[in-house]
């Protein structure tokens, strides 16, 4: 079964062509990173018009690269939530259009259940059940996958996303956007343990995280070394901030995974790229004996084929929709629709 699936939920326009749920065909991205750089952050309303600008095209790109037409095609997938609403009903318009005029099923998709899904395409060996770790720039949950479209929150931030929280230390530390790669390559630079960083827990719910005061934390000691004229080790802020923001993922998902009852520990999202909490999960998995799926870097940020691949799933449930389908903002994991 091949799927024409559209990711559009933030700055990357993307359109990919999946296989029966493991095998890519053609992944396209356009990304919009080093435009947004100019301003620091994403523009909900320019990333929109972006979207528009490259979505036809970007499709044209992705059936040539797959060898496909349109009659090769069986479904159209579309990230319908959550997101940048203008984005996303960018890319969900487009798809509704596909659909109608292709007849073909549309089916609707969670953004995070998309970046859990891309471990399908690296490890075609993985199946649920799993607990799955899905850190991004607007969304840090613990999941307990118990079937592909059976999904179960364990834990999640309440407030600011660990992605977030990386651009907005970036941003501080004089880092350009997106901020998740530069803070790695900057953190190399340094063996930490300089600064003391305030670690969260939230009462009652061992599980849930909380990233606000660790933001805020940088930036007063950013902005308390250039009122006072004191350096700042900028190689060692972000060396600790990143243990930090690890220090409250990895014994997490640990955790939660004993909990559970899981041995096997997925992680997805473009935090999951960073170096050092890939080889946090990696140590602790290997000294508690559980096996972990962390996908290769191309498919850790946003993209059309994770979005293909649990479209495949969510097709196998009867997860499908009609033209009046809408977009969200926000969205539990839990809901297929």
């Amino acid at each position: 079964m091949k799927i024409l699936a559209f990711e559009s939920s933030c700055d990357e326009t993307a359109v990919a062509v999946v296989e029966d749920g493991r095998k890519i065909l053609s992944d396209a991205i356009a990304s919009q990173a080093d435009m947004h750089a100019l301003y620091g952050g994403v523009v909900p309303e320019v990333a929109s018009r972006k979207h528009v600008e490259a979505i036809a095209g970007l499709t044209q790109q992705a059936l040539r690269e797959a060898g496909c037409t349109k009659d090769d095609i069986d479904a159209v997938a579309v990230t319908y939530a959550p997101g940048l609403i203008g984005a996303v009903l960018v890319g969900l318009s487009f798809a509704k259009s596909v659909s109608y005029a292709w007849d073909v099923p549309l089916i609707p998709v969670h953004h995070v259940r998309g970046h859990i899904a891309a471990n399908y395409l690296a490890f075609p060996e993985l199946k649920p059940p799993f607990l799955a770790l899905a850190i991004s720039g607007g969304n840090t949950l613990i999941v307990d996958v118990r079937d592909y479209t059976d999904l179960h929150i364990l834990g999640a931030t309440r407030d600011d996303a660990a992605g977030e929280c990386f651009d907005k230390a970036a941003r501080v530390l004089g880092l350009p956007y997106p901020g998740g790669k530069p803070m790695d390559e900057l953190a190399h630079g340094s063996r930490g343990g300089v600064y003391k960083l305030p670690h969260a827990k939230v009462d009652g719910a061992e599980l849930d995280m909380s990233f606000s005061g660790l933001k805020t934390a940088v930036v007063n000691l950013a902005h308390h070394a250039s009122q006072t004229g004191e350096g700042l080790d900028r190689a060692a802020l972000a060396r600790d901030f990143t243990q930090a923001v690890s220090d409250e993922l990895v014994p997490r998902a640990m955790k939660a995974a004993k909990l559970a009852g899981r041995r096997v520990i997925a992680a997805g999202g473009g935090v999951a790229a960073n170096s050092f909490i890939r080889a946090d999960l990696e140590q602790a998995c290997r000294k508690a004996g559980y096996q972990l799926f962390v996908p290769p870097l191309k498919l850790c940020g946003d993209n059309g084929a994770m979005i293909g691949a649990q479209g495949y799933y969510e097709y196998l449930a009867g997860h499908t929709a009609g033209m009046e389908l809408n977009a969200y903002a926000t969205r539990e994991i839990e809901r297929s629709i």
